[in-house]
């Protein structure tokens, strides 16, 4: 006589498996099987059907360039491990809610590259309606592009030039033209970004030809995304006299080297860093880090953030992804990791 099947608890086994990326050393990534910790009160069970790939981050992860002086302060909310390696890292997940509040619900979670996993209930965000899932994976991108349009207090009429065509750089520039009158362009040593830039509706100048101020009308605002130090550079000359210049690269381990001898005194310029791990100064009493990303999650229902998604690998490739990130040869907007079939 064959024994019955308890199909309920087979479900169960499957949902306390997952796959997780693990980079073990510069530019070397392994997927490794997982079991996950029974849900307790409070907490939910996801599956993931998007991740998405943060090229800046991500790559010095890659690197193993987390400065050590920076591994605390940089750790992502769910990451596991200590840098620079072996560490599970990453933070654009979106996924199902399998059991738990929400249950069948998408949502978005700060979680590394990982089929499944157990959060609690209140660290997800809902993705609306509205939002597709896979767009929703730039919800970290846009949530770190409104902590910077903070920081620089952009406002009516404002002629605003972005360093970098990148993910975060595109981020910004989509955002910054919502502001009524705003003149937003979009620098980038690539002259093929200039496509993109005018699909997203704001203009373009390559870096070669915007060597000061006048090659773009007097910038009220600038911001550097490019990630690199001829970047800030080119911004210091774009800035006007007496402002700023609103850095939102991270460098990481890297030394950078700036001329700050020309006019940098002279002009009376100031370098300002923004960081998305704590809200800008000027919102930080009236709103906390999950008001931000329900923020960034309605934004996200414009679909001209889908011009933002690079390529697609399943999530089997994603050791390849590491070597790619860590080789400088990765998606330069923001890679997709399709876990559907994990």
């Amino acid at each position: 006589m064959t024994a019955a099947v308890d199909t309920r608890q087979d479900a169960r086994a499957v949902q306390r498996k997952a796959v997780a990326l693990w980079t073990t050393g510069p530019g070397t990534g392994r997927l490794c099987a997982e079991r996950l910790p029974e849900p307790a009160d409070g907490d939910a069970l996801v599956r993931t059907l998007w991740s998405g790939v943060s090229r800046g981050t991500e790559t010095l992860v890659a690197r193993g360039e987390v400065p050590p002086t920076e591994h605390a302060r940089m750790r992502a909310p769910f990451q596991s491990g200590e840098f620079p390696f072996p560490v599970k890292y990453g933070y654009l997940s979106v996924g199902l809610v399998e059991t738990g509040p929400a249950a069948g619900r998408p949502v978005f979670a700060l979680h590394p590259h990982q089929s499944r996993f157990v959060v609690p209930a209140d660290a997800l965000v809902a993705v609306p309606a509205a939002v597709p899932p896979r767009r929703a994976v730039l919800a970290g991108a846009v949530e770190t592009a409104v902590n910077v349009l903070w920081d620089a207090r952009a406002q009516l009429g404002d002629r605003i030039a972005i360093v970098g065509a990148g993910m975060i750089g595109c981020a910004i520039a989509v955002l910054a033209r919502r502001i009524p009158g705003a003149e937003v362009t979009l620098i980038d040593v690539d002259a093929g970004k200039a496509r993109l830039a005018a699909a997203l509706g704001v203009g373009f100048a390559q870096a070669s030809d915007a060597p000061d101020a006048h090659a773009l009308e007097a910038s009220d605002v600038v911001i550097e995304a490019s990630g690199r130090g001829a970047g800030l550079q080119l911004a210091l000359r774009l800035a006007p006299t007496d402002g700023e210049v609103v850095v939102a690269s991270w460098y990481g381990a890297d030394a950078t080297s700036l001329a700050l001898g020309a006019d940098f005194h002279s002009r009376r310029l100031t370098i300002r860093a923004s960081q998305v791990g704590a809200v800008a100064v000027s919102r930080r009493a009236r709103r906390g880090t999950r008001d931000r990303l329900a923020l960034a999650m309605r934004l996200l229902e414009d679909p001209t953030f889908d011009l933002l998604l690079g390529g697609t690998s399943p999530f089997t490739r994603l050791p390849d992804v590491v070597a790619e990130l860590a080789a400088g040869t990765a998606d330069p907007l923001c890679h997709t990791i399709d876990w559907s079939g994990a």
